[in-house]
């Protein structure tokens, strides 16, 4: 199926106005390159926390999450001891989840490592090919704690770089535009529909985090 026949649907639901109003503006290589650690730390830890919990009250509650990880300093917290632990399971107005909050030490030094082996970490994920999408995310899945599958991918699109969110409704389009039978989780299936995305890219000049959410608006 073209995706010109997908974007169709999607206007008639929502609108042309109306529907690249909802679309992620593209954010450039050097945007992304200028992005500092702590923000991806910070923001990696934001979306770990708000799986399984009201995305609205940790939004609340970040300022005090940012206060309690006195910023989010990747190599500080790359370092992050037993006695980090405790005092934040004492910090009131923070969700006190204790495996949560060791995913901050343990992604920090997956941060660090990236730096020592890429320079900067905005400059690892600016070097992130579309195309390789999926292969990329499952080698970031291996390194990091609790980042991975549909976390890692939201934390990618809030960061900008160019990334597919398997909602449901992603999931359903890609099954009824014939790329795969069910919801893709075998490197088979992730395969099928990296390529469709590719072929999609070229055809529609868009972004891959355009792409997915035009999937889901066509549903």
């Amino acid at each position: 199926m073209q995706f010109s026949e997908i974007e169709a649907r999607a206007v008639e639901k929502h609108g042309r106005e109306a529907l690249e109003d909802r679309l992620s503006p593209v954010v450039s290589v050097a945007e992304i390159e200028a992005i500092p650690a702590d923000r991806f730390l910070s923001e990696a830890t934001k979306v770990i926390l708000q799986a399984g919990f009201s995305w609205s009250l940790i939004d609340k509650k970040w300022p005090n999450f940012e206060a309690a990880f006195e910023g989010f300093d990747v190599h500080r917290w790359s370092m992050m001891g037993e006695e980090d632990l405790d005092r934040l399971l004492k910090t009131e107005g923070i969700v006190r989840n204790a495996g949560k909050l060791l995913s901050v030490g343990k992604n920090a030094l997956y941060f660090r490592d990236i730096i020592t082996e890429h320079g900067s970490v905005g400059a690892f994920f600016a070097s992130w090919k579309p195309e390789d999408f999926f292969e990329n995310l499952s080698a970031m899945q291996k390194r990091t704690n609790r980042l991975g599958a549909k976390t890692g991918q939201i934390f990618l699109r809030r960061m900008g770089v160019e990334s597919v969110v398997l909602s449901n409704d992603v999931v359903q389009a890609l099954i009824g535009a014939g790329i795969v039978a069910k919801a893709p989780t075998a490197k088979r299936d992730l395969a099928s529909v990296q390529a469709a995305l590719n072929i999609w890219r070229k055809e529609s000049g868009r972004s891959l985090s355009q792409i997915s959410q035009i999937l889901a608006l066509s549903v």
